[in-house]
């Protein structure tokens, strides 16, 4: 085989003014004709493009997350609530009901008791490391109890439409229309205040609200072509709805967890204060309730619990705000 056998032909261009041009064939020697076939700055500018491609899902929402300062924040003010908890038996592994001490030392005065005593000489840092395990054990239950029978509830409701949209909807107006906490007080009053059972009438009080959510987004994303296409492959409505539509819609859902589980602990700080919460336990509002009549000798029962809530309440907070600019690609694109 020849050396003009073994080479391509060249290849011809029409150029709109100049007629046809000719492209000399890879190993001609004539590339230096065409400059712009190895131009160092559409390499340069190749290079560029590629390293400014966005990352993967879930890659760009963790470094949107942990960049976002107030979400940081809010996470190291929640892990500080944990530890505590954790920490709690093992700091105080004794009754935090039981009598510790002289009544009403103030914090500071000794060594023994950081946070002081109350009006029984019980030790106040005690209960409040007591009481953030049964604020973030509420607040987390209660929070799984929502989302689960407002997420099943939403997502048949959002997916068949028609009747079954309508009766479902009907339903979660009923429950809408009954003041919130007036109907957690029925419940726990009925139930006996228990663990158990304010963690039961918070998940059933807090469900109407992440169903319109779950359900709004199930109506936006049904009709899309992904969904279009599991149906033409034959799908079940269960794997349509679990496996396809779900995922899709999970990203609000998550935001709104981190608050529903600020409202928990607010919900069962407030039964604590009227008197019914779980009477065995310490809880942050029942401190609170405990020192409300010395508001004027010893306001450090009520402040030191009550700002347990505050900043615990605010870091949820802060990172349901950093879950939904991480979680929103729209938001995220905005702020880079």
């Amino acid at each position: 085989m020849t050396k003009s056998q073994a080479l391509p032909a060249p290849a011809t261009l029409e150029h709109p003014s100049s007629g046809p041009a000719t492209l000399p064939a890879a190993g001609t020697g004539d590339l230096a004709n065409w400059p712009n076939v190895h131009a160092p700055d559409a390499a340069r500018a190749t290079e560029q493009a590629v390293e400014r491609l966005p990352p993967s899902g879930r890659h760009r929402a963790l470094r949107a997350f942990l960049t976002n300062p107030n979400a940081v924040a809010g996470s190291l003010i929640l892990l500080a609530v944990l530890a505590a908890a954790l920490a709690a038996p093992i700091l105080y592994p004794d009754d935090p009901l039981e009598m510790a001490g002289r009544p009403l030392i103030w914090p500071g005065q000794s060594p023994e008791f950081p946070l002081g005593t109350d009006a029984l000489g019980r030790d106040v840092a005690a209960g409040v490391f007591h009481g953030a395990r049964v604020s973030l054990l509420v607040g987390a239950a209660a929070t799984i109890v929502s989302l689960l029978a407002g997420t099943l509830v939403g997502a048949l409701a959002g997916y068949f439409g028609g009747r079954t949209d309508d009766v479902l909807v009907k339903l979660i107006e009923v429950f809408q229309t009954i003041p919130g906490f007036i109907l957690l007080i029925v419940l726990v009053a009925i139930a006996q205040p228990s663990i158990p059972a304010i963690t039961l009438a918070i998940g059933l009080v807090s469900w109407p609200s992440v169903a319109r959510l779950v359900r709004a987004q199930f109506r936006s994303l049904r009709e899309k072509e992904f969904v279009m296409a599991a149906r033409g492959l034959g799908y079940g409505h269960g794997r349509i709805i679990f496996r396809e539509i779900l995922p899709n819609a999970l990203p609000p859902v998550i935001v709104m967890a981190s608050v529903t589980v600020a409202t928990a602990i607010l919900m069962e700080s407030a039964l604590s204060f009227m008197g019914l919460g779980d009477p065995n336990v310490v809880s942050w509002g029942s401190m609170i309730g405990a020192g409300r009549e010395m508001l004027r000798t010893a306001w450090y029962l009520s402040a030191v619990p009550g700002l347990a809530i505050v900043f615990t309440v605010l870091s949820l907070n802060l990172i349901g705000d950093g879950l939904n600019d991480a979680l929103n690609p729209r938001l995220s694109g905005e702020r880079r």
